[in-house]
């Protein structure tokens, strides 16, 4: 080590160490200091973390650090989402165990965390495949079964034949499994299922409340929700029967002009039995996509039954169809198709040549307006629409709801996408569901006393299929209630419930319960949550629905897990980001060519657009390793870049140049710190009150960035402070800026602010626990400004005066000027027009 250069390789082990011995990082629930609780969201240990992990938790570090060094007891904990398929995969592949497989993987990935200098507080590490987690995870799901929150079923499932599991809606991706590729069958299967609709009002209304979450997971979770009013009412069909369909558009009844129905409703499969052409059709349906995202961008297909179905106005008898876009789960599993007001109707009518009829237009006039090639969704006022013709649609909808009341053929109602948590999955390693299924007794719940209901070690995954409901010995039980001879539930809990608590763990973690109440209610809810927006629905939705369960069961009370969330952007490779000379410049990863005309660049076999930003991933062979990114670099190098530049919702475009240029920061900064006291006794003697000023103000400003998770803002103003001091003449004042400066990055670059203050002289202890830099509030306010000085109009000068100068001492100064003398050459001043603090204008 030497005063000009800083060496990482040997600080950043070392204060890794320190923070080790000194137990910096634990929390202490009994503190009487205020208390922050700050969270990433906790990984799958895959094996390896990823340079996009490293920007998430150093985001989430830096705010940790803040909150000590202002005076907090911050929980900043870390732990495993340990269970699910990857782990079942490798055990098929490798022949491994998934449990030998996944502590291994914890091993590797929480060295790594180690290496960047994190401020975890490991003493609260848990895995949930940790079988003291998933028991009480398993004491956590009876107390839910008790309130009647649990429940089982016969249900129709996504049933992967080669993972031979159940899959979510989410999971099937073009009728294939998400994982196998194979194609998905539906099946009847026997599942567990968390009442999650029963809080269906609540988890919308609780959107409200949540006023530092981003707008756009708000949406994104009252969509999925899917609250929507209208009318529910039966169609009398030809063949005698009724068909109920529920429309959120009453309103345009009169632009019916089919009806649809969902491959698995009644009335499709009646017509299956009878027409082996149907029932070909409906196979068809069912190797589709299954949700709507899906079906709204999939090709509209259809069979026509030959049933009409009696218009309740009209007497018109409308064709009933088996569509292949229209989801049984959703209200009734049939629709009223409106297709001029409705892409999804106007596709299938013009495919199958049925009538699109308008009747919402934007005036009266507009009654006959062709449709310009798609379906018109706006408001506006009914046409063609008898008795409603010339109503506002609010008006029209409640006018055909008040009519099928009082006819009896239908009634308002509020309908809700959202369908409850179906839990169960075919798999081994998950959480055991704590239930016994017993010929006489029925299905029985496991006494407390017995849990946890530990996974068998002895499995076997060279057959597919689920060990447990294979293994010899483990599912044989004796029934707790009449002792007869049982079996065990074999179906393990999707790992989203894993997901849905862990938070609350993290804050309490007494043997004998999942946790303590007065505790977890010391820290919950998470003060700052931050994690990828690809999580805004299933986890963010399952965790606020977990939370309040446990509030209706009477165990925490708050209902909200989450007080303020951030979603980070990506880190991603961009290819190249301009021309230069006409030219494209690669930024990109790996070899770059030029095709023979010179006009296609093209990097790893592929052709590469300019401007084209291209997500990480193994596949493309463009992963940055961290691991060997801090060996060159350092840590605290790679932290500043992940902070640097973009702003921290945004993607952040990788590249070697920035990461050296961080580097370059990072040696820059050493060099000033070691310039602290430079100067003697004489440079003590002045302040300098600009410099002061200056730092004052950035300590403050970069305080405000950090609490608004802004660190790219906080950043710049590292930078010119850092090139303030630099240039500031030797005095007190300099000295003290530059071990403030090091309390300023302590939080983003803690390796090299130790090690500065250590080897420089500048503090005592360590730097992790001490106290942000203090402001002087009256060093905020700026009592100079710079005043523009012009003749005839032309700037000629720039000059420093005190703020709120009278107009006589700034036309003085003005005069005084060398510049605008030298610009007025003697000529006569006719006058001088003064704006204060702003502006001198001298005419001659």
């Amino acid at each position: 080590m030497t005063e000009t250069r800083f060496d990482p390789a040997s600080a950043d082990l070392r204060w890794q160490r320190a923070w080790d011995e000194a137990n910096c990082f634990a929390a202490d629930s009994a503190s009487n200091k205020p208390k922050s609780y700050v969270l990433e969201m906790f990984p799958y240990p895959s094996g390896r973390i990823h340079i996009g992990h490293v920007r998430n938790y150093t985001m989430g570090d830096v705010l940790a650090r803040y909150k000590r060094m202002t005076g907090h007891e911050v929980l900043h904990p870390m732990g495993w989402d340990a269970f699910g398929m990857p782990a079942e995969n490798a055990a098929m592949e490798k022949g491994v165990h998934p449990g030998g497989w996944t502590r291994e993987n914890i091993a590797n990935m929480k060295a790594q965390l180690k290496r960047i200098g994190f401020a975890l507080d490991w003493t609260r590490e848990f895995a949930t495949c940790d079988p003291e987690y998933y028991g009480h995870e398993q004491a956590l799901f009876l107390k839910l079964y008790e309130a009647g929150l649990v429940y089982r079923k016969e249900s129709e499932v996504n049933w992967d034949p080669v993972d031979m599991t159940v899959l979510a809606n989410e999971q099937v991706i073009d009728g294939k499994g998400w994982r196998s590729g194979a194609e998905v069958e539906k099946r009847k299967l026997s599942q567990w299922f968390l009442k999650i609709t029963d809080f269906a009002e609540d988890l919308l209304d609780g959107l409200g409340t949540l006023e530092n979450w981003p707008d756009k997971v708000k949406l994104m979770q009252e969509n999925w929700i899917g609250k929507s009013q209208g009318l529910e009412f039966s169609f009398e069909l030809s063949n005698g029967d009724r068909l109920p369909v529920y429309t959120t558009r009453p309103d345009t009844i009169f632009g019916a002009s089919f009806v649809a129905v969902a491959a698995d409703h009644p009335v499709a499969q009646g017509v299956a039995a009878q027409n082996c052409d149907a029932a070909k059709f409906i196979e068809l349906c069912k190797k589709g996509g299954t949700t709507a995202a899906e079906l709204e961008t999939a090709e509209k297909l259809g069979f026509d039954t030959g049933i009409g179905a009696k218009h309740p106005f009209t007497g018109e008898y409308l064709p009933v169809f088996i569509a292949n876009f229209v989801l049984m789960d959703y209200g009734t599993g049939a629709i009223m198709a409106v297709p001029g007001h409705d892409q999804r109707d106007f596709d299938f009518a013009t495919k199958y040549g049925l009538p699109i009829l308008r009747v919402v237009a934007a005036s009266a006039a507009e009654a006959d307006k062709p449709f310009a090639g798609e379906a018109e969704a706006g408001d506006g006022v009914l046409v063609n629409s008898s008795f409603l013709d010339g109503m506002e649609v609010e008006a029209a909808k409640a006018e055909v709801i008040a009519r099928a009341e009082a006819g009896g053929w239908g009634k308002g109602q509020t309908v809700w996408r959202l369908r409850d948590w179906g839990v169960s999955r075919q798999r081994y390693w998950g959480t055991p569901i704590p239930f016994i299924h017993c010929d006489t007794c029925g299905v029985v719940p496991v006494p407390e006393h017995q849990l946890p209901v530990v996974l068998p070690e002895d499995v076997d995954f060279q057959t597919p299929g689920n060990p447990l409901l294979r293994h010899p010995t483990w599912k044989h039980v004796s029934c707790p209630e009449c002792g007869g001879a049982a079996t065990r539930e074999t179906d393990t809990l999707d790992t989203f419930v894993d997901s849905s608590w862990y938070f609350l763990r993290f804050a309490s973690q007494p043997a004998d319960k999942p946790f303590d109440r007065a505790e977890v209610e010391q820290w919950l809810p998470v003060e700052q949550y931050i994690g990828g927006i690809e999580h805004a629905i299933l986890h963010l939705l399952y965790a606020r629905f977990w939370t309040r369960a446990l509030q209706h069961c009477g165990m925490i009370g708050f209902a909200e897990p989450f007080a303020s969330l951030f979603t980070q952007g990506m880190v991603t490779h961009e290819t190249y980001s301009r021309e230069e000379a006409g030219r494209p410049v690669y930024y990109g990863p790996g070899e770059v060519e030029r095709s023979g005309d010179g006009a296609v660049l093209v990097a790893d076999g592929q052709p590469v657009e300019i401007g084209k930003v291209i997500k990480m991933s193994k596949s493309k062979k463009n992963v940055v390793d961290p691991d060997e990114i801090i060996a060159k670099y350092g840590a605290d190098a790679v932290r500043w870049f992940m902070l640097s530049d973009s702003p921290p919702e945004r993607d952040l475009p990788w590249s070697e140049a920035g990461i050296e240029g961080c580097w370059r920061f990072v040696q820059r900064l050493w060099r000033l710190f070691g310039q602290v006291g430079a100067g003697g006794a004489g440079a003590d003697a002045e302040h300098d009150k600009a410099l002061d000023r200056k730092l004052h103000q950035t300590i403050a400003a970069v305080a405000a960035d950090i609490e608004a998770l802004s660190f790219n803002k906080a950043v710049a103003r590292i930078y010119e402070l850092t090139g303030a001091i630099e240039k500031a003449p030797l005095s007190s004042s300099r000295s003290d800026a530059i071990r403030n400066l090091a309390l300023l990055v302590a939080p983003m670059m803690p390796h090299l602010a130790e090690e500065a203050r250590e080897r420089f002289h500048f503090g005592i202890g360590l730097i992790a626990e001490d106290s942000w830099p203090a402001v002087n509030p009256a060093l905020l306010v700026e009592d100079e400004v710079t005043i523009a000085v012009q003749h005839m109009g032309k700037l000629r000068d720039t000059l420093t005066a005190p703020k709120g100068a009278s107009k006589e001492d700034l036309e003085a100064l003005a005069l005084a000027s060398e510049k605008v003398q030298r610009s007025i050459d003697g000529a006569a001043v006719r006058k001088i027009i003064v704006v204060p603090d702003r502006l001198v204008n001298i005419v001659t």
